[in-house]
């Protein structure tokens, strides 16, 4: 498996911990939108797209069936996004 395209969008205006919003092509044939990045206890962490069900909670519509999957695609995506942060911020200079 390989994630080939990772596309950022900021979250401007969050009073939250939402950063970010990340979606990833896989193997040049699928995507996952709403992929969420948030920082918590100052750690960058990536939630997949999920809805709510009707007990309140949240349930995964799309996600990694193992570790080492995850890790993968969370570190793609993290990097992805301290890259848009780099150029976010040359860009301001």
């Amino acid at each position: 498996m390989k994630v080939g395209d990772v596309r950022i969008r900021q979250v401007r205006h969050s009073d939250g911990k939402l950063r970010a919003v990340a979606s990833i092509t896989i193997d040049e044939c699928f995507v996952v939108h709403d992929i969420r990045i948030f920082e918590r206890e100052g750690t960058l962490l990536v939630a997949m797209p999920s809805r709510k069900s009707s007990d309140g909670g949240y349930k995964d519509i799309a996600h990694p069936l193992n570790t080492e999957t995850r890790e993968y695609i969370q570190g793609v995506i993290l990097d992805a996004y301290k890259k848009f942060l780099e150029e976010q911020t040359t860009d301001a200079e």
